[in-house]
């Protein structure tokens, strides 16, 4: 939204062993990961703590073992081009979400009908107390927007990989590309969609019903365009 909020300690942390010093010494400071912050809005009174944000150590993309191994903080979108790149399929979702790889995993991002899980082999975490560990998939309880993640900070996370045909990705990637811009406010200030959707009902088609498209209360609005945003 790229507004208001600030915080005691914000920390641009560049490798594990940074990041693993900090977390063994800070003792009860509260603290707070950020991403690529596109879904966070910070209260005027600020954050009572420590804002961590994973740096350039975070920020790589490689193949192994026939896995694609993506540092936390790598964009959604940078990992659906990489996956492009190399004729991977089934990326194609990320090039829609704006956010990073550890608050997907987190969050079990999705759109279009797919969702991180779906893809995700295992990640690597460090747990609160400075030490690492490797989760699968299955362990991770994923369920709609949401793991079993909780204070755990994602390092990296690997994801299967599943060959195609470049210009069959290429039409996925323009068609949700479209389709996003036809029906979504991408450029202006937002964090994108806010509720969940119910079972069994979309939040954007309720919140329609209810006459609340285009409500406005001070300088905050709910899109004309997508009544989600």
């Amino acid at each position: 939204f790229r507004t208001g909020g600030k915080t005691d300690i914000y920390c641009l942390v560049n490798d594990y062993k940074d990041l693993q010093i900090i977390l063994s010494n800070i003792g009860n400071v509260p603290f707070y990961i950020i991403g690529a912050g596109s879904n966070l809005l910070i209260r005027d009174g600020g954050f009572k703590g420590l804002i961590i944000k994973l740096g350039k150590s975070f920020n790589m993309l490689s193949i192994e073992n026939d896995k694609i191994i993506a540092g936390g903080s790598i964009l959604d979108m940078n990992l659906s081009k990489f996956a492009f790149s190399k004729s991977i399929k089934n990326f194609e979702f990320f090039s829609s979400i704006p956010g990073s790889i550890g608050g997907a995993v987190k969050m079990n991002a999705g759109c279009f009908g797919s969702e991180t899980k779906d893809i995700l082999h295992s990640v690597t975490v460090m747990k609160k107390n400075g030490n690492k560990a490797l989760i699968k998939n299955d362990e991770l309880e994923f369920v709609y927007r949401n793991s079993n993640l909780k204070d755990d900070i994602v390092l990296n996370a690997e994801f299967n990989i599943q060959y195609g045909e470049k210009n069959e990705i290429e039409e996925i990637l323009k068609n949700f590309k479209e389709r996003r811009e036809t029906s979504q406010p991408i450029k202006t200030k937002t964090s994108g969609s806010s509720f969940k959707n119910p079972n069994g009902f979309y939040a954007a088609k309720l919140i329609e019903l209810a006459g609340c498209k285009d409500l406005k209360v001070g300088e905050a609005v709910v899109s004309n365009k997508h009544a989600n945003f």
